[in-house]
């Protein structure tokens, strides 16, 4: 998955990783069994991409380029195996650290 060519696309994507939280919420009221799984990230994640989302519609998001991780990291590594939408994430994490796509 390629990085986001500029600030619209980098939202899209945070936009996307939070439907794809959403599904697997959906997901998951109808299989008991596969909550065990989910469950340890889930809620924070959601918390974290959303705050994510609004920083940057708001204009309060710090821009991309700085070489720094964005705050989910640490549970996207911890965790990373369990998420469906890794990809996904890992390439909004990219966008942020290295900046935007050419």
């Amino acid at each position: 998955m390629k990085k986001a060519h500029n600030l619209n696309e980098l939202i899209d994507l945070v936009h996307e990783a939070v439907y794809e939280v959403d599904e697997l919420r959906a997901c998951l009221e109808h299989d008991d069994d596969e909550a065990s799984t989910y469950t340890p990230y889930l809620d924070d994640l959601d918390r974290m991409l959303r705050e994510l989302h609004e920083a940057m519609v708001s204009g309060r998001y710090g821009g991309v380029g700085r070489g720094e991780d964005l705050g989910f990291m640490p549970l996207f590594k911890k965790y990373e195996r369990a998420i469906p939408f890794r990809e996904l994430l890992r390439t909004i994490n990219a966008t942020h650290r290295e900046g935007y796509e050419a």
